[in-house]
């Protein structure tokens, strides 16, 4: 049930229906009616997002949500079937989305509760024209293999029934006979074609009569159905902008004849709802071709009825590169544009004129703290989870739902060997499959959020904070080859994928970050690339001069395990800086990562976590105070850094005790700067709380209590 699919009510509500019900006609899992919302125009519904919201999985849920009820097909248009042409199938006869259409129609045309199956005689026809442009060959064995796909697209009876099986035998020695002479083929086959679905006085051979008669309306047809047909092959096999309009006019076959299906008070009685196409990734140019095809229909008043649902890596379509068939591509820079929670009772869309008007756009939130719960709990049952999991989980994932799945699936394998921490489930072994061997989660996560190469490169830049920095690391650790121009394309590509930028990392996303800085780490035993990359980062700001560059640097010499400089620097600017600014550097220089203990130069040394001893005090008599300094400052400064390093390091479990003492640092230094006690008053509230519910910590605003000294 949809249940599994936590968040996803507005999508998947039945009472009072949710936006599928509502579009679709259906309730889902239920074979009952439902309201429409649209009559008449309908939007294409695109799913936004970037990687590990959940998309697939929603549109797998949809199908399983209609599967049986209504006819629907689920299609990715990154599988490889839509990638290039099968072998030996030259490629002026083949394209991703006269593939996606083949596979489409075989989907729907599954019989439903209450309906039999739907034929598919334009599409055919269409698809036979073109199929015909790659059999110059003559390769029987082929053609055969491609036209039995093909015609039992045709036939409303089963693909096992021995009728369909024996009429398509009969087409199909047809076209065969046609390709005796030499010469053209496309012209024979189309002529065999029609011959063949002219034959006989049945009701399905009336369809095919009509069906073959609907391509006399293709442009310059003049009336004449084989000249339609030819004209459509020809077209395909020119490519550019040909091939388009040769596409769009498939689609337009697919659409009528589920129009057809649906046509009369019979058939109506008898289908429920409205068919549902899924398209994953529909970015790709099998799902990017049907989509402008059916957007662009739409805006030229030529009505569907079919509810279409797909799932857009990214949030936008920014670059609209041309395709490699031509045509300009549609960029959805004038779709409508919602969150689920806004479509959850009413789309509010209403289409323009322009074909990407027609879109709507629906952005999916991450799971909330109490998603993330509901998810830990119900994998791990019967497990004694540590209370705070569910909600560090969340704090380090950001709600993505993947992190959370796959985080609480390694909790319920590694909690029972000891495991105790968000990092130790992360590299710990996670079997997703019983007949595969288990690999660390954060290398599980990382391949399915980073796929399609450069992750070398990637996990180097996650070290960087900006553009300048990412050149200089590329330049110091990266090949030659990779320079400038390697760092633009992954900063696009990660724009381009959905990935939110933040201010300060070049890796916007926290949680993609820390994934890749947990592999910088691991890349070698003795963490000597890690060592390099963040020794590089603090050369580049060491060159630098900037407000900020200090903070920068900070914060790689504490990710190596050198605290001493950031304790020094923050003792030296406090009684002097602003309180909010102060604080916001503490913050982001105790966001330095961290995975072991380290000795002065870096090294592991007992794989113990000594944050907490140091915050609460317990090393305070071995330190050796620098001379000149207030020691009690000193001494306060170094505790509250080593708080804050450890309660909002992402891959632990804030420490209750540590989150207590941070409350207490915080007092004690208020009264140290009268002008700025309301400040580090409200932080001592605001921020153990925060960190102990898996929230970032606050700021205190220059307007609040006091504002600045």
């Amino acid at each position: 049930m949809h249940r599994s699919l936590h968040g996803r009510g507005p999508l998947f509500d039945t009472d009072p229906p949710g936006l599928a019900a509502r579009l679709v006609g259906l309730r889902p899992y239920q074979l009952r009616s439902s309201p429409c919302e649209h009559q008449g125009d309908l939007p294409f519904v695109v799913f936004a997002g970037g990687r590990g919201l959940g998309k697939s999985a929603l549109l797998a849920e949809l199908r399983t949500a209609y599967q049986g009820h209504t006819p629907v097909a689920l299609i990715d248009g990154e599988e490889a079937q839509f990638a290039g042409p099968p072998p030996n199938r030259p490629g002026e006869a083949w394209s991703p989305v006269a593939q996606a259409l083949t596979t489409v129609a075989e989907q729907l045309a599954e019989p439903v509760k209450g309906a039999g199956r739907i034929s598919f005689p334009r599409l055919a026809s269409g698809l036979l024209a073109v199929a015909a442009g790659g059999w110059s060959d003559r390769n029987l064995a082929r053609i055969r293999q491609e036209a039995e796909r093909i015609l039992l697209l045709n036939d409303s009876r089963s693909f096992l029934d021995g009728l369909a099986g024996r009429w398509v035998s009969k087409v199909i020695a047809k076209l065969i006979a046609s390709l005796s002479n030499a010469g053209p083929v496309v012209e024979p086959i189309i002529e065999a074609t029609l011959e063949a679905f002219s034959e006989g006085v049945s009701p399905t051979h009336r369809r095919l009569r009509r069906a073959a008669a609907w391509f006399r309306d293709y442009p310059n047809a003049g009336g004449n159905p084989k000249l339609g047909l030819i004209l459509l092959s020809g077209h395909f096999r020119a490519d550019g902008d040909s091939r388009t309009h040769a596409e769009r006019y498939l689609v337009r076959a697919l659409l009528a004849d589920l129009d057809d299906a649906y046509a009369g008070v019979m058939q109506r009685s008898h289908r429920l709802g409205r068919p549902v196409v899924l398209i994953d990734n529909v970015q790709s140019p099998a799902g990017r071709g049907l989509m402008e095809s059916v957007l662009r229909d739409r805006a030229d008043g030529i009505r569907d009825q079919v509810a279409f649902f797909s799932a857009l890596r990214g949030h936008t379509l920014p670059h609209a590169r041309p395709r490699s068939s031509g045509g300009s591509p549609i960029a959805l820079r004038n779709a409508g544009r919602r969150t689920l929670t806004e479509v959850a009772r009413a789309t509010g869309w209403e289409p323009g004129s322009s074909p990407s008007s027609r879109a709507l756009l629906v952005s999916l939130p991450p799971l909330t703290p109490d998603d993330t719960l509901h998810i830990v709990g119900a994998l791990c049952r019967g497990l004694d989870v540590p209370p705070q999991l569910p909600h560090a989980t969340h704090r380090l994932t950001g709600g993505n739902p993947l992190g959370i799945t796959l985080l609480a699936e390694s909790a319920r394998q590694n909690l029972p060997r000891g495991a105790g921490s968000l990092g130790t489930l992360l590299t710990g072994d996670v079997a997703l499959h019983a007949d595969h061997d288990g690999r660390p989660a954060y290398r599980e996560l990382l391949d399915r959020l980073v796929p399609g190469g450069r992750l070398d490169e990637l996990t180097v830049l996650a070290a960087a904070h900006d553009r300048d920095s990412a050149l200089s690391l590329a330049e110091d650790r990266l090949p030659d080859d990779f320079g400038a121009a390697g760092v633009l394309g992954l900063q696009e590509r990660l724009a381009d994928e959905g990935w939110p930028t933040a201010a300060g990392q070049f890796v916007g996303d926290p949680f993609l970050r820390a994934l890749l800085l947990l592999r910088l780490h691991h890349l070698d035993p003795d963490h000597a690339q890690w060592r390099a990359v963040h020794r590089a980062v603090i050369e580049h700001y060491d060159r630098r001069v900037s407000p900020d560059a200090a903070r920068y640097r900070l914060h790689h010499q504490l990710a190596l395990g050198k605290a001493d400089l950031a304790v020094a620097h923050l003792r030296d600017t406090f009684p002097g800086t602003e309180v909010g600014p102060w604080l916001s550097s503490l913050v982001f220089i105790a966001s330095a990562p961290y995975y072991h203990a380290h000795d002065p130069e870096g090294h592991d040394f007992d794989g113990h976590d000594h944050r907490a001893a140091v915050a609460l005090g317990r090393t305070d008599p071995e330190q050796r105070m620098p001379e000149g300094v207030d020691a009690a400052l000193h001494l306060r400064v170094r505790r509250l850094l080593h708080a804050v390093w450890q309660l909002t390091d992402p891959l632990v479990l804030p420490d209750p005790k540590v989150a207590e003492r941070l409350r207490f640092e915080l007092e004690q230094l208020s009264n140290l700067r009268p002008g700025g006690t309301a400040l580090l008053w409200r932080a001592s509230r605001d921020w153990p709380a925060d960190a102990l519910a898996g929230r970032p910590l606050r700021i205190p605003g220059d307007d609040e209590d006091g504002g600045r000294e």
